[in-house]
């Protein structure tokens, strides 16, 4: 009997180590372990297309990323990490990015919200990063937040509709441990104080305007809200990166007044966005030599 030659889009064309047979007899015998083929780590085709999307997206070759990634929403901070250590600096045709070799640290805008948050993450996948940080901005939502103030996030809540593609609704969506915890021995050594707590990501924009949504938010109790961090820390987690966040309080959108406009975000940026990236480059820098190694389990 000849055997018929497998089509690119077979399902076992590219098993998943976690669920296959021969690289665990112990999985094989457990009838609640199910392939999952969409997982970028093991299928070698969304692979190759995920890193050819990387390399379009951010004008820079795979080989160009550092194991330490840092990520931003804002052209700002890449252009202050370039005048401090970059190599090299790209644009491709949705993103941006800076590498620094003596650092060990890239930098890469990724834009604005869940979806490209969780893009960024499978493409990331593609070159290994050892850790990625989120630099990233907040409403404060707790009373006694003040504009300026960092946030180490310990959790976030799901509000948004990409992280559902990656982990079932009742996964609660958390940072790497050991990064938030090196994260926050920098903070430290540098004399400055942080607060840590939940994070809701939303995709609704202004929320500000919705007194449902925002009674919502006083039940939860989240210490700040934002557009991206859920979304990270899910896809991290299914893409095997590790992934943490620094999020700054831009604004405090629950108060009289406390909407962030184009003036008050210039004094953001001219005040607190420096010493967040400054935290931020330390952090990943020291990371490979002085923090914890970080380890993905099998599942």
């Amino acid at each position: 009997m000849t055997s018929k030659k497998k089509d690119d889009n077979d399902a076992d064309l590219n098993p998943d180590p976690a669920t296959d047979p021969s690289r665990d007899p112990w999985l094989a015998s457990n009838p609640y372990i199910l392939p999952n083929n969409n997982r970028i780590y093991i299928n070698d085709k969304k692979h190759q297309i995920a890193r050819d999307i990387l390399e379009r997206y951010t004008g820079s070759a795979p080989e160009e990323f550092q194991k330490q990634i840092l990520l931003t929403n804002f052209e700002y901070y890449l252009e202050r990490f370039d005048n401090l250590h970059g190599d090299k600096r790209t644009k491709g045709s949705a993103m941006s990015a800076v590498h620094s070799k003596k650092q060990g640290v890239s930098i890469v805008n990724f834009s604005i919200g869940s979806p490209t948050a969780a893009l960024i993450i499978e493409v990331l996948a593609t070159v290994d990063p050892k850790a990625v940080l989120l630099l990233g901005m907040c409403g404060g939502l707790h009373r006694s937040l003040k504009v300026g103030d960092f946030i180490v996030p310990t959790a976030a809540i799901r509000d948004e509709g990409a992280s559902i593609h990656f982990m079932p609704s009742q996964v609660p969506a958390l940072p790497t441990f050991k990064i938030q915890k090196f994260l926050s021995q920098i903070i430290v050594e540098k004399g400055l104080d942080y607060r840590t707590g939940v994070i809701h990501t939303t995709d609704y924009r202004f929320w500000e305007f919705d007194d449902k949504f925002k009674a919502q938010l006083y039940e939860e109790r989240a210490l700040g809200i934002d557009m991206e961090t859920a979304t990270l820390f899910i896809a991290g987690f299914a893409c095997k990166v590790p992934i943490g966040a620094l999020l700054l309080v831009s604004d405090l959108p629950l108060r009289r007044g406390g909407i962030k406009t184009k003036n008050s975000a210039k004094e953001v940026f001219k005040k607190y966005t420096d010493l967040q990236l400054e935290v931020g480059i330390k952090s990943m820098s020291e990371l490979a030599e002085r923090g914890e190694h970080i380890r993905h389990y099998k599942w």
